[in-house]
């Protein structure tokens, strides 16, 4: 596969379930990861952090730790698909094969009341996840 494939949580799970050697990456903060809750076995390697913002300098030596074989399906995940977005770019120019960017992320879109989870992301699909 070139590029970077979207995919809805559904669809990335589907994949993931195709794909048993396919690694989840979870690009949120640790405050995200821990308090909002993370894909059940995902890896949790913060593309940006809080409060400040800035890029994690480490993400893609993180990533190569955790995921050294540059052929294993990569799938990548944040609050609403875009932090996955870039950090599967900087994954792509590191030579990583097969991304997948999960459209939605993990809380969806913001509803008229300006509040997540109610339009969809991977928790509202009922995929697996927990908290802590």
């Amino acid at each position: 596969m070139s590029g970077i494939k979207n995919l809805r949580p559904a669809e990335a799970w589907q994949f993931m379930n195709e794909n048993p050697e396919s690694v989840l990456v979870d690009v949120r903060t640790r405050i995200e990861h821990s308090f909002v809750g993370h894909p059940s076995g995902a890896l949790h390697i913060p593309w940006k952090e809080s409060p400040s913002w800035e890029l994690n300098p480490d993400f893609v030596s993180e990533v190569e730790r955790g995921v050294p074989d540059r052929d294993t399906p990569v799938l990548l995940l944040c609050r609403s698909g875009q932090r996955s977005m870039d950090a599967a770019r900087a994954l792509q120019q590191a030579g990583y094969e097969t991304l997948v960017n999960i459209d939605e992320g993990f809380e969806g879109p913001l509803d008229e009341n300006k509040h997540r989870g109610n339009l969809g992301g991977w928790r509202f699909n009922n995929l697996p996840w927990e908290q802590g």
